[in-house]
């Protein structure tokens, strides 16, 4: 690999272990943890609820039913990434 080639993979893993790092801050966790609770519940309820309540339990609906949390958790750490983003740039512009 080139020596700009290596620099730039270290430079994007450096980057993304940033990003990891902010979203797994005590306070930036829980409420991203919160929102996927809330949004998750809400979204099995209205998308997978009759198939619940009917005991209808297959391997589509394990499959199912964790991506209901797993969306709205990815969802809401890339608005808080967003959001930290639009934060540094108005800093940087001061």
């Amino acid at each position: 690999m080139p020596e700009g080639e290596a620099a730039a993979a270290r430079g994007w893993r450096a980057a993304l272990l940033e990003r990891c790092r902010y979203c797994g801050r005590r306070e930036n966790l829980r409420a991203t943890v919160r929102i996927a609770l809330a949004v998750g519940l809400v979204l099995t309820a209205i998308n997978e609820g009759d198939t619940l309540a009917a005991g209808d339990l297959g391997v589509g609906l394990a499959v199912k039913i964790p991506l209901n949390f797993i969306v709205p958790f990815v969802v809401s750490n890339l608005g808080l990434l967003a959001a930290g983003r639009e934060t540094s740039d108005r800093e940087s512009r001061s």
